[in-house]
Protein backbone atom coordinates (compact mmCIF):
# COMPACT_ATOMS: atom_id res chain seq x y z
CA UNK A 1 0.00 0.00 0.00
CA UNK A 2 2.80 2.36 0.92
CA UNK A 3 4.60 1.64 -2.35
CA UNK A 4 1.45 2.31 -4.39
CA UNK A 5 0.89 5.61 -2.63
CA UNK A 6 4.51 6.66 -3.20
CA UNK A 7 4.32 5.68 -6.87
CA UNK A 8 1.13 7.68 -7.35
CA UNK A 9 2.70 10.72 -5.65
CA UNK A 10 5.78 10.59 -7.82
CA UNK A 11 3.63 10.20 -10.95
CA UNK A 12 1.59 13.29 -10.09
CA UNK A 13 4.72 15.27 -9.23
CA UNK A 14 6.43 14.59 -12.55
CA UNK A 15 3.18 15.18 -14.44
CA UNK A 16 2.75 18.62 -12.85
CA UNK A 17 6.40 19.47 -13.49
CA UNK A 18 6.05 18.49 -17.14
CA UNK A 19 2.93 20.63 -17.50
CA UNK A 20 4.68 23.59 -15.90
CA UNK A 21 7.69 23.16 -18.16
CA UNK A 22 5.44 22.86 -21.22
CA UNK A 23 3.48 25.94 -20.25
CA UNK A 24 6.68 27.96 -19.83
CA UNK A 25 7.92 26.85 -23.25
CA UNK A 26 4.62 27.85 -24.87
CA UNK A 27 4.76 31.27 -23.22
CA UNK A 28 8.24 31.86 -24.58
CA UNK A 29 7.16 30.77 -28.06
CA UNK A 30 4.10 33.04 -28.01
CA UNK A 31 6.23 35.91 -26.74
CA UNK A 32 8.84 35.42 -29.49
CA UNK A 33 6.15 35.27 -32.16
CA UNK A 34 4.57 38.45 -30.78
CA UNK A 35 7.88 40.29 -30.98
CA UNK A 36 8.44 39.03 -34.52
CA UNK A 37 4.96 40.23 -35.50
CA UNK A 38 5.65 43.68 -34.06
CA UNK A 39 8.96 43.90 -35.94
CA UNK A 40 7.27 42.89 -39.21
CA UNK A 41 4.54 45.45 -38.68
CA UNK A 42 7.18 48.14 -38.13
CA UNK A 43 8.98 47.13 -41.32
CA UNK A 44 5.71 47.28 -43.25
CA UNK A 45 5.00 50.72 -41.80
CA UNK A 46 8.49 51.95 -42.80
CA UNK A 47 8.08 50.57 -46.32
CA UNK A 48 4.69 52.25 -46.65
CA UNK A 49 6.25 55.57 -45.63
CA UNK A 50 8.97 55.13 -48.28
CA UNK A 51 6.34 54.31 -50.91
CA UNK A 52 4.32 57.40 -49.98
CA UNK A 53 7.43 59.58 -50.21
CA UNK A 54 8.35 58.17 -53.64
CA UNK A 55 4.78 58.62 -54.84
CA UNK A 56 4.92 62.27 -53.80
CA UNK A 57 8.22 62.81 -55.63
CA UNK A 58 6.81 61.09 -58.74
CA UNK A 59 3.71 63.28 -58.73
CA UNK A 60 5.82 66.44 -58.33
CA UNK A 61 8.11 65.41 -61.22
CA UNK A 62 5.10 64.59 -63.38
CA UNK A 63 3.57 67.99 -62.60
CA UNK A 64 6.77 69.86 -63.51
CA UNK A 65 7.09 67.88 -66.75
CA UNK A 66 3.50 68.65 -67.72
CA UNK A 67 4.07 72.34 -66.99
CA UNK A 68 7.12 72.39 -69.26
CA UNK A 69 5.25 70.60 -72.05
CA UNK A 70 2.29 72.98 -71.78
CA UNK A 71 4.61 75.99 -71.90
CA UNK A 72 6.27 74.67 -75.05
CA UNK A 73 2.89 74.06 -76.67
CA UNK A 74 1.76 77.58 -75.80
CA UNK A 75 4.89 79.19 -77.23
CA UNK A 76 4.71 77.15 -80.45
CA UNK A 77 1.02 77.95 -80.82
CA UNK A 78 1.74 81.65 -80.41
CA UNK A 79 4.34 81.41 -83.13
CA UNK A 80 2.00 79.55 -85.47
CA UNK A 81 -0.70 82.15 -84.89
CA UNK A 82 1.69 85.05 -85.34
CA UNK A 83 0.85 86.50 -81.94
CA UNK A 84 2.40 86.86 -78.54
CA UNK A 85 5.75 88.27 -79.66
CA UNK A 86 6.30 91.95 -79.25
CA UNK A 87 9.25 94.08 -80.20
CA UNK A 88 10.06 94.83 -76.56
CA UNK A 89 13.06 93.01 -75.15
CA UNK A 90 15.17 92.87 -72.05
CA UNK A 91 17.18 96.09 -71.96
CA UNK A 92 20.35 94.07 -71.46
CA UNK A 93 19.69 91.59 -74.22
CA UNK A 94 21.12 93.48 -77.16
CA UNK A 95 24.15 95.19 -75.65
CA UNK A 96 26.73 92.72 -76.90
CA UNK A 97 24.71 90.49 -79.25
CA UNK A 98 26.27 91.96 -82.37
CA UNK A 99 29.79 91.43 -81.10
CA UNK A 100 29.16 87.94 -79.75
CA UNK A 101 27.52 86.86 -83.00
CA UNK A 102 30.62 87.74 -85.00
CA UNK A 103 32.91 86.04 -82.49
CA UNK A 104 30.90 82.84 -82.07
CA UNK A 105 32.28 81.19 -85.21
CA UNK A 106 35.83 81.99 -84.15
CA UNK A 107 35.26 80.45 -80.74
CA UNK A 108 33.79 77.30 -82.28
CA UNK A 109 36.67 76.91 -84.71
CA UNK A 110 39.17 77.14 -81.88
CA UNK A 111 37.45 74.42 -79.87
CA UNK A 112 39.42 71.61 -81.49
CA UNK A 113 42.69 73.12 -80.37
CA UNK A 114 41.64 73.44 -76.73
CA UNK A 115 43.18 70.87 -74.41
CA UNK A 116 40.76 71.57 -71.54
CA UNK A 117 37.24 70.29 -71.14
CA UNK A 118 34.00 71.28 -69.43
CA UNK A 119 33.81 68.41 -66.97
CA UNK A 120 33.08 69.84 -63.54
CA UNK A 121 33.16 73.40 -64.90
CA UNK A 122 31.83 76.18 -62.66
CA UNK A 123 31.10 79.84 -63.35
CA UNK A 124 33.77 82.43 -62.55
CA UNK A 125 31.62 85.47 -61.88
CA UNK A 126 32.45 87.09 -65.23
CA UNK A 127 29.70 86.40 -67.76
CA UNK A 128 31.71 87.44 -70.83
CA UNK A 129 34.68 85.22 -69.96
CA UNK A 130 32.42 82.31 -69.07
CA UNK A 131 30.39 82.62 -72.28
CA UNK A 132 33.52 82.73 -74.45
CA UNK A 133 34.99 79.78 -72.57
CA UNK A 134 31.90 77.60 -73.12
CA UNK A 135 31.80 78.58 -76.78
CA UNK A 136 35.17 76.87 -77.28
CA UNK A 137 33.45 73.50 -76.88
CA UNK A 138 30.22 73.99 -78.83
CA UNK A 139 31.73 72.39 -81.94
CA UNK A 140 33.08 69.39 -80.00
CA UNK A 141 30.49 66.62 -80.33
CA UNK A 142 32.19 64.66 -77.55
CA UNK A 143 31.36 67.43 -75.10
CA UNK A 144 27.82 68.13 -76.24
CA UNK A 145 26.26 67.16 -72.91
CA UNK A 146 28.87 69.09 -70.95
CA UNK A 147 28.23 72.17 -73.10
CA UNK A 148 24.51 71.93 -72.39
CA UNK A 149 25.08 71.71 -68.64
CA UNK A 150 27.54 74.62 -68.80
CA UNK A 151 25.12 76.91 -70.67
CA UNK A 152 22.33 76.01 -68.26
CA UNK A 153 24.60 76.93 -65.34
CA UNK A 154 25.42 80.15 -67.18
CA UNK A 155 21.73 81.10 -67.47
CA UNK A 156 21.13 80.34 -63.80
CA UNK A 157 24.16 82.33 -62.67
CA UNK A 158 23.70 85.39 -64.89
CA UNK A 159 19.98 86.28 -65.07
CA UNK A 160 20.74 89.75 -66.48
CA UNK A 161 23.61 88.93 -68.79
CA UNK A 162 23.65 90.41 -72.29
CA UNK A 163 24.69 86.95 -73.51
CA UNK A 164 21.46 85.23 -72.48
CA UNK A 165 19.97 85.31 -75.98
CA UNK A 166 23.04 83.62 -77.42
CA UNK A 167 23.20 81.07 -74.60
CA UNK A 168 19.57 80.07 -75.22
CA UNK A 169 20.23 79.87 -78.95
CA UNK A 170 23.21 77.54 -78.52
CA UNK A 171 21.26 75.36 -76.13
CA UNK A 172 18.68 75.03 -78.91
CA UNK A 173 21.41 74.13 -81.38
CA UNK A 174 22.97 71.53 -79.07
CA UNK A 175 19.66 69.85 -78.30
CA UNK A 176 18.68 69.93 -81.98
CA UNK A 177 21.88 68.12 -82.95
CA UNK A 178 21.11 65.48 -80.34
CA UNK A 179 17.66 64.95 -81.86
CA UNK A 180 15.90 66.32 -78.76
CA UNK A 181 13.66 68.62 -80.73
CA UNK A 182 11.16 69.46 -77.99
CA UNK A 183 13.99 70.73 -75.80
CA UNK A 184 15.49 72.56 -78.75
CA UNK A 185 12.20 74.27 -79.60
CA UNK A 186 11.89 75.50 -76.02
CA UNK A 187 15.21 77.35 -76.16
CA UNK A 188 14.68 78.64 -79.72
CA UNK A 189 11.26 79.93 -78.71
CA UNK A 190 12.77 81.62 -75.66
CA UNK A 191 15.09 83.59 -77.93
CA UNK A 192 12.20 84.71 -80.15
CA UNK A 193 9.91 85.53 -77.25
CA UNK A 194 12.31 87.24 -74.85
CA UNK A 195 15.02 88.56 -77.21
CA UNK A 196 13.17 89.32 -80.44
CA UNK A 197 15.72 91.94 -81.58
CA UNK A 198 18.69 89.63 -81.05
CA UNK A 199 20.70 88.65 -84.16
CA UNK A 200 19.88 85.06 -83.17
CA UNK A 201 16.09 85.59 -83.22
CA UNK A 202 15.52 85.13 -86.96
CA UNK A 203 17.42 81.85 -87.13
CA UNK A 204 15.75 80.67 -83.91
CA UNK A 205 12.31 81.30 -85.40
CA UNK A 206 13.33 79.53 -88.60
CA UNK A 207 14.49 76.52 -86.55
CA UNK A 208 11.12 76.40 -84.79
CA UNK A 209 9.55 76.15 -88.25
CA UNK A 210 11.87 73.28 -89.12
CA UNK A 211 10.91 71.40 -85.98
CA UNK A 212 7.21 71.85 -86.71
CA UNK A 213 7.84 70.61 -90.24
CA UNK A 214 9.74 67.59 -88.90
CA UNK A 215 6.71 66.78 -86.76
CA UNK A 216 4.44 66.89 -89.80
CA UNK A 217 2.65 70.11 -88.88
CA UNK A 218 3.00 71.78 -92.27
CA UNK A 219 0.33 74.42 -91.63
CA UNK A 220 2.01 75.74 -88.48
CA UNK A 221 5.46 75.46 -90.06
CA UNK A 222 4.32 77.52 -93.02
CA UNK A 223 2.95 80.22 -90.71
CA UNK A 224 6.27 80.35 -88.83
CA UNK A 225 8.34 80.58 -92.03
CA UNK A 226 6.10 83.43 -93.17
CA UNK A 227 6.76 85.20 -89.87
CA UNK A 228 10.50 84.94 -90.52
CA UNK A 229 10.02 86.71 -93.85
CA UNK A 230 7.72 89.37 -92.39
CA UNK A 231 9.46 90.09 -89.07
CA UNK A 232 13.11 89.70 -90.04
CA UNK A 233 13.35 91.06 -93.55
CA UNK A 234 16.82 92.44 -92.79
CA UNK A 235 18.21 88.99 -92.06
CA UNK A 236 18.87 87.91 -95.65
CA UNK A 237 20.11 84.41 -94.79
CA UNK A 238 17.11 83.50 -92.63
CA UNK A 239 14.66 85.03 -95.10
CA UNK A 240 16.18 83.13 -98.03
CA UNK A 241 15.97 79.85 -96.13
CA UNK A 242 12.38 80.55 -95.07
CA UNK A 243 11.35 81.45 -98.65
CA UNK A 244 12.81 78.19 -99.94
CA UNK A 245 10.77 76.26 -97.41
CA UNK A 246 7.63 78.22 -98.25
CA UNK A 247 8.12 77.46 -101.94
CA UNK A 248 8.29 73.75 -101.19
CA UNK A 249 5.13 73.65 -99.05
Amino acid sequence: MYKKTLSLFLFLLFTCYGCAAGSSEIDRTVQAQGQLLIQNQQKISDLQSDVDALRGQLEETKYQLNQTIERQKMILQQMANGSGFTSSTNSNSTTDDSTTSTSDSTAIQSSSSSSADLTGWTTSGNDKNDYNYIMQFVGDSKQSNESIVAFQKFLQTYPKSSYRANANYWLGQLFYKQGKKDDASFYYATVVKDFSSSPKAADSLYKVGLILLDKGDKKSAKAVFQQVVNKYANDKNAVDLANKKLASL
